[in-house]
């Protein structure tokens, strides 16, 4: 076969320097760029088409200017689509450069590079890497495939069935037909294996289907993924479980031996060692820096929970650091903090089934209670939120204008700005949450068990001291294991009482009836008192909560706001808390990306590691060296 496109662009690679920490070594970040094959057409701009002359460049280069554009339209999908092609085409033709460029054979692709797919967005390099072996290098197929199934490994990274990407039909084929064609051979042959291990059960056939033909025909692209890998992973405990049971199950049955489980981790050299100057230096006077590149190493500082001279540094530092993200947030906002106040911080993407809403509704319940009765005995708190939005989700923009206006009407409330602050940060990035993290007190871990695959903020949050408030979801229920129950506030309902709940018939206004505070709250914004006495603004977001429910935040209510009573009680105890935040950041060892890319290397990508010297061996090896060569010259 030979496809025909209908529009050429280059791609051109810029590559970061990724330094390793302390050793001889840089890796290498590539990325690419979109391109015009022609700038400028003269051809066109001397019949006077002005914009037309630059029409393809500027087309071109739109491929790469926003990633995860709005794809409510039907333009948004087309580039959509369209970027994700580039970027796995890129890739994989700059794999098979390298391979030539070394007198590699093409059919030693999967023993010199492995391909793992971050969620669906890359998938359709599993076809686009066939298209390149057997259209462009004419590799037969069968051999083809299996270099491709051997070569590449899926993670899975959610549990929303909507998260799972499907292509329109019409649209793939239009942007990518030759791919369209070996999808469908790729899903034939599929097909005839599963006919043959599950005989006579036509339901399955259509559930593992690379094409969903229940109603308008679409391209299941997880599922393209699952077939065309050899090893699928989730990133939690929970998660992998659930996706083997529930979204994958029926891919964990035809292949139990492809399904395995890795936690996620972050890298402390960024998110502790580079965020937390200050607490890298005390944990460092106290027990060295080995724990640095080795996490684990940071259990070394569990005896000094209990100095009551190391808790006062300990406080020191986080104190400090607060002070320094309350004058961040003076300059980025103009909201005054108590940095003596306790820092509630949630930030993450927004979403309802991380329920920002619930955090909110807590909020407003405080302020109700301090409304009520002004010798409340509440702490002062101020509540941090900060977090990206999908474009298109209207949803979780209603969440975000309903955290601002509630924060709008507190933050000038005399009554109360001196016990409640609500900040919204805006434009959050890798850099704020560099200040963010060592600087909260609590962090907010709140999403609907079984919704959450992992999560990674609250690793970043539990190593630099924060003490979670959370569900048993995600990687949750691991940190609290690792941490300890005493050192976690755990509240909610459970996966298993989630999937019980909905199967009796979930109705949350038996919730909203028996509970009269969440009746009041509630009823306060419904009334458009954070709305400048406007009641249709929030209308959507609560008639979805009363009617529907899906994250079933009503069902939690009450676990919640009990729950943040014990959070306040403990933080007026600064013994007790400090204790708890020294044994958070000293047991989280096993958060480290570290760990976790020794699994996947054992797991998934069956690599060994290559011995790297550390610089100072290194240092010392080029000057034996140096000396060698005076001597010679000598």
């Amino acid at each position: 076969m030979r496809w025909v496109p209908d529009k050429t662009v280059v791609g051109v690679p810029f590559d970061s320097p990724i330094l390793g920490y302390r050793v001889n070594t840089v890796n290498t970040l590539r990325l690419w760029r979109a391109e015009a094959t022609e700038a400028f057409d003269f051809n066109v701009f001397n019949r006077g088409d002005y914009l037309g002359a630059v029409s393809k460049k500027v087309t071109s280069e739109n491929l790469t200017k926003v990633l995860y554009p709005n794809d409510e339209t039907l333009q948004g999908k087309e580039l959509r689509l369209e970027q994700q092609y580039f970027f796995v085409s890129c890739s994989l033709q700059d794999m098979l450069r390298l391979l030539d460029a070394h007198g590699i054979a093409l059919t030693c692709f999967h023993d010199k590079f492995a391909v793992q797919l971050n969620d669906t967005h890359p998938s359709i390099g599993i076809a686009e890497l066939m298209r390149l072996l057997v259209d462009e290098h004419d590799v037969p197929w069968d051999q083809a495939w299996e270099i491709t199934r051997s070569a590449f490994a899926y993670t899975n990274h959610t549990l929303l069935p909507e998260a799972l990407e499907r292509w329109p039909l019409p649209l793939f084929a239009r942007i990518l037909p030759r791919h369209l064609e070996i999808i469908y051979e790729i899903n034939a042959r599929f097909l005839d294996e599963v006919r043959i291990r599950f005989y006579g059960d036509e339901s399955r056939l259509a559930r593992l289907s690379l094409i969903d033909e229940s109603g308008p025909r679409y391209v299941r692209m997880a599922h393209l993924a699952c077939v065309g890998s050899h090893a699928i992973n989730g990133v939690a405990e929970l998660h992998s479980r659930l996706m083997q049971q529930d979204v994958l199950k029926d891919f964990h049955e035809m292949w139990p031996e492809k399904f395995t489980s890795i936690t996620n981790g972050v890298t402390p050299r960024r998110w502790i060692a580079l965020a937390n100057p200050r607490l890298t230096k005390l944990a460092c006077d106290a027990i060295g820096d080995g724990w640095i590149r080795d996490l684990s190493g940071l259990r070394a500082l569990e005896p000094y929970a209990d100095d009551p001279a190391f808790r006062h540094q300990w406080q020191a530092v986080k104190r400090a650091n607060k002070a320094d993200l309350a004058r961040l947030i003076r300059e980025r906002t103009g909201v005054a903090v108590d940095p003596d106040s306790m820092f509630d911080v949630m930030i993450k993407r927004i979403h309802e089934y991380k329920r920002q809403h619930l955090a909110v509704l807590h909020i407003v319940a405080l302020y109700h209670r301090i409304k009520s009765d002004p010798h409340a005995d509440i702490a002062p708190r101020t509540f941090l939120f900060a977090g990206k939005a999908a474009p298109g989700y209207h949803y979780a923009k209603l969440m975000i204008r309903f955290i601002t206006a509630v924060g709008e009407v507190i933050n000038r409330d005399p009554q109360v700005h001196d016990r409640l602050k609500v900040v919204f940060l805006p434009n959050f990035n890798v850099t704020y949450g560099q200040r963010i993290y060592p600087a909260a007190d609590l962090s907010e871990q709140i999403s609907l068990a079984g919704k959450e695959a992992s999560g990674t903020g609250n690793m970043k949050f539990a190593m630099n001291g924060a003490i979670t408030i959370g569900t048993m979801d995600g990687a949750n229920i691991e940190l609290r294991e690792h941490i300890g129950a005493d050192n976690f506030f755990s509240f909610g309902l459970t996966a298993s009482e989630v999937y019980a709940l909905k199967a009796a018939g979930y109705r949350p206004g038996t919730f909203y009836d028996g509970n009269a505070e969440l009746r009041a709250v509630i009823g306060l914004a419904r009334q458009g008192f954070f709305a400048k006495g406007d009641a249709a603004v929030f209308q959507p977001l609560f008639d979805d909560l009363l009617q529907h429910d899906p994250y079933l935040l009503l069902a939690d209510f009450a676990s919640y706001l009990h729950c943040q009573q014990d959070v306040s009680a403990a933080f007026a105890d600064q013994e007790r808390w400090q204790r708890m935040s020294v044994l958070s950041s000293a047991r989280s060892g096993y958060f480290s990306s570290d760990r976790a890319i020794k699994e996947y290397c054992s797991q998934i990508w069956h690599v060994h590691p290559v011995p790297v010297p550390l610089l100072q061996q290194a240092g010392d090896a080029l000057a034996a060296q140096r000396r060698r060569r005076r001597l010679t010259h000598a």
